[in-house]
């Protein structure tokens, strides 16, 4: 999450820490946003020569300005709390609010096709997987039923989590 209010900029984990001095593009970029407050959801990502993101190097390299956050959801603005609002309104706000936004800060651009079809070329481009979420649905934290999380068995990041689960068996 990327925090902003009068005083700051922060980028919180799922645990709640504070790993802004981790990703200077990114707390930059937030910064630069023409709003005085706003807290956005979306992944710290590392990309490789083509813009894909590579697990690998953010693990590698945990900080630095090639990390930047791909935001995908916005639940607070000027104050205003968004999460009650439909996923499409919230949609339409985070692009117009990131509209011409520093590097460090890109919009997850969020494709109306049907999710098999999505989620076959996400496979084959050695995409992790997809988030499907459903129309007209809130802002929930943790696990819904409008979102659904499919992962592709090849990526390597998979493979890796799998392994990983496997050794502590």
């Amino acid at each position: 999450m990327a925090r902003r209010d009068d005083a700051s900029v922060r980028l919180l984990t799922r645990n709640g820490h504070d790993w802004s001095p981790r990703y200077p593009a990114i707390v930059e970029a937030v910064n630069q946003l023409k709003v005085r407050s706003c807290l956005i959801d979306g992944e710290a990502v590392a990309c490789d020569e083509n813009g894909l993101a590579v697990f690998q190097r953010l693990r590698r390299k945990p900080t630095g300005r090639h990390v930047l956050l791909y935001a995908f959801d916005l639940l607070e603005l000027e104050g205003e709390d968004l999460r009650r609002e439909p996923f499409e309104t919230r949609e339409a706000t985070l692009a117009s609010l990131l509209r011409g936004s520093l590097p460090g800060l890109r919009l997850n651009e969020h494709l109306a096709y049907p999710g098999d079809v999505v989620f076959q070329h996400a496979c084959k481009m050695g995409l992790e997987g997809i988030v499907s979420k459903r129309l007209g649905s809130p802002y929930r934290s943790g696990r819904s039923p409008d979102w659904l999380k499919m992962k592709n068995p090849a990526a390597p990041a998979i493979r890796r989590e799998a392994e990983e689960d496997w050794g502590r068996r």
